[in-house]
């Protein structure tokens, strides 16, 4: 790919492809020459809106409702997918059966075969594919992976996250503004939204590059919480009110790894709290606790079993930033949840361009979205333990990172910033 303009195509328009949209078309280097949505009005809307702009004056933008429409646009150079989590799989098959780089927003699967369809259509098609997974990007995610790799925190041994998310209003009332979550916890009881926490997890215990993850097993709670929104806040006689929601309020999967550590992820989203990934590495000689909202050193601060301190994360930007986040901050772009949708964006764009293997590939999105259908399968069966499969045939014994980037996620790779 030459350095001229990418130019892309957008599948779902909602709000998550609205926002990811408005980022994409503030880059100089990319332009959205086509968009999709089931829903007409949504694509109108958006034609609307790309057309006014100045920088696409006399300007077409191909608008559908049919996503294959846009895999056979020639002049199309890549898809992005931001539609509802069931059919996140099936239109990326498609985009690499029809020769089309194709980037994915995040959620689990539905079924392990699923997952094994997208590992055998990349290995066949080589069309490059990657989950969108902004977290991998955070700025405190990423200081700890250097952290990490550095060895401050010793000998990483548990490591805990979480989709800790109020969003009661947007499942109960998910038929009245036409959002997909609401089905999903009507009818599924599973670890449904994974990836956020486990991806940066993932990445810093090596899964897939020298260790992996082995087994599971999952439990959830009652659900109360999307009931008693409703009834406190649209009253008895509204949609729902008294439906036996199959979701869990409080959804806790533990995983176990080949090389000895343990994950532990929640979800948690129909109870009132307040919004956190809660995210926890414990390591032989440090702790990183986003809910303390600080790093734990060994010979940093007080040192008796009841005095440890931590300190707040800030402290260590001076002398352990990312120096992705160090670029990103001085240059003074705007990308939305903080820069992370920006950054992520970047990595997928720049790898189409220069032929350079995605940061997040094929092996982490199976491994990642499988663990959906994986908890579900145990919480079924009474939290009994299920294997996950190691997509990668055995690879991941020996794999490196694939490819040393501003925007690899694995390793740090400080010569790509000289």
């Amino acid at each position: 790919m030459n350095n001229s303009k990418l130019r892309v195509g957008v599948i779902g328009l909602g709000n998550r492809g609205q926002s990811m949209t408005s980022t994409m078309l503030a880059m100089d280097d990319i332009e959205v020459v086509a968009v999709c949505d089931v829903y007409y009005d949504r694509v109108e809307n958006m034609k609307n809106k790309i057309e006014e702009r100045e920088d696409y004056a006399g300007k077409t933008i191909f608008g559908t409702t049919d996503y294959r429409r846009i895999l056979e646009l020639d002049y199309v150079d890549a898809v992005m997918v931001f539609t509802s989590w069931d059919t996140h799989i099936p239109i990326c098959l498609d985009a690499m059966e029809a020769g089309k780089p194709v980037a994915s927003e995040v959620g689990g699967s539905n079924t392990i075969q699923q997952c094994w369809e997208l590992v055998r259509t990349y290995e066949r098609t080589k069309t490059p594919i990657m989950m969108l997974e902004n977290c991998c990007y955070g700025k405190n995610e990423l200081l700890v992976l250097n952290m990490l790799r550095k060895g401050l925190f010793g000998e990483v041994v548990h490591v805990e996250g979480g989709y800790k998310h109020d969003l009661r209003d947007e499942v109960a009332m998910g038929h009245e503004n036409r959002h997909y979550r609401l089905d999903n916890y009507m009818l599924r009881n599973a670890e449904l939204y994974p990836t956020h926490e486990l991806g940066p997890l993932a990445k810093y215990l090596r899964i897939n590059r020298g260790n992996r993850m082995l087994m599971l097993t999952s439990m959830a709670s009652k659900a109360r919480g999307v009931n008693q929104w409703i009834m406190d806040n649209k009253g008895e006689d509204y949609e729902n009110a008294r439906y036996p929601f199959a979701q869990g309020d409080i959804v806790t999967t533990c995983i176990k790894c080949a090389c000895g550590e343990t994950i532990v992820l929640s979800h948690d989203t129909t109870l009132p709290r307040g919004y956190s990934r809660g995210n926890m590495v414990q390591g032989t000689h440090g702790t990183w606790s986003e809910d303390n909202g600080g790093i734990l050193i060994d010979g940093m601060g007080s040192g008796g079993s009841y005095t440890h301190r931590f300190i707040p994360v800030s402290e260590f930007y001076e002398e352990h930033m990312h120096p992705l986040w160090r670029e990103y901050e001085q240059a003074k772009v705007q990308g939305g949840h903080g820069g992370i949708d920006y950054l992520v964006l970047r990595a997928f764009f720049e790898s189409v361009k220069n032929g350079t293997p995605m940061p997040i590939d094929v092996y982490d999105m199976a491994s990642w979205m499988a663990i959906t259908c994986l908890s579900e399968d145990s919480i079924a069966m009474g939290s009994m333990p299920v294997a996950i499969p190691d997509f990668t045939c055995g690879k991941w014994m020996h794999r490196e990172p694939l490819f040393r980037s501003k925007y690899c996620v694995d390793e740090v790779c400080f010569e790509c910033f000289e």
